[in-house]
């Protein structure tokens, strides 16, 4: 499902992606050991990885910590990564600064309360289907895949497509 906008698609200069429920399905797994795995979906990192062809970055920002999505950073050569964020204004505000962008260069992908503020600040706020109602009535894009199963990449294909960079960043592909 999405709804229509009209923000300036081609402004968007800054992904930034909550991560549990978002790039991941939000499901924890904890071996006995104490070690958690997550999962990630290979078409959500193919997507990172056009965005970035595109010219544009990407930032990670999550309320946990996680050596797997450390990894899954440097995989993909995210830009900017703030985990463990009690307060996530707080870290956009500094991604802002280190990016030299403004908020209204911002698209983000969220799923759960603590998302809304930086949700109410961005340009394009966006929310994967399985988010919580109140995301969702704040998104301008809502996604038809849930977290986790290509949510990202769908979100991606947007703006990429909209802004005339879609053709672009696949010609690898199609030659």
């Amino acid at each position: 499902m999405t709804k229509k906008t009209e923000v300036k698609l081609d402004e968007i200069k800054l992904l930034i992606l909550d991560i549990d429920g978002v790039l991941t399905d939000g499901n924890f797994h904890i071996s006995d050991n104490g070690i958690e795995n997550k999962s990630f979906n290979a078409l959500d990192g193919h997507g990172i990885r056009l965005w970035k062809r595109a010219g544009l970055k990407v930032a990670f920002l999550s309320g946990r910590g996680s050596k797997a999505v450390e990894l899954r950073a440097e995989q993909l050569d995210v830009d900017f990564v703030y985990l463990d964020c009690r307060r996530k204004m707080e870290a956009f505000e500094t991604i802002l600064k280190e990016a030299g962008l403004s908020a209204e260069q911002v698209c983000f992908i969220g799923d759960d309360l603590m998302d809304l503020p930086v949700m109410r600040r961005v340009a394009f706020p966006a929310a994967v289907s399985n988010a919580v109602d109140e995301v969702k009535e704040r998104a301008l894009y809502i996604s038809k895949r849930s977290g986790g199963n290509g949510a990202v990449r769908e979100v991606v294909e947007y703006i990429l497509k909209d802004t005339g960079k879609w053709q672009k960043v696949i010609e690898r592909y199609l030659e």
